[in-house]
């Protein structure tokens, strides 16, 4: 029996794809994400400014480089997803396998 090659194309857009790299690693950098995700750096900024302008993530500076903080209680931003109780925080939970180090670091702060 021959296996079949991977399909050229994945279930998660882009941003959903940036958002899980965040996720697991909130110190990434662009070029990392670029590279993961298999496009290029400057599509991975303009993905990163979309989702900071529309509240998802918060950057911080810290040094050369940027700390992110994703904001895992925001409704899932997709037609599809009509049940607004599904947040973002509960789709990078299963998507990255854990709860995302964003989410861990700000409960434990308030802990």
């Amino acid at each position: 029996m021959t296996e079949k090659p991977a399909p050229s194309w994945t279930f998660l857009t882009n941003h959903a794809q940036v958002l899980v790299c965040i996720a697991k690693d909130p110190e990434i950098r662009l070029r990392e994400i670029a590279v993961l995700v298999g496009i290029t750096e400057r599509a991975v900024h303009r993905i990163v400014v979309e989702l900071a302008d529309a509240g998802y993530l918060l950057r911080q500076r810290n040094g050369r480089r940027n700390q992110y903080t994703i904001k895992s209680d925001l409704p899932i931003h997709d037609p599809v997803v009509t049940d607004r109780s599904q947040n973002v925080g509960k789709l990078l939970e299963i998507l990255s396998g854990n709860e995302p180090p964003a989410l861990a670091s700000v409960r434990r702060a308030g802990a």
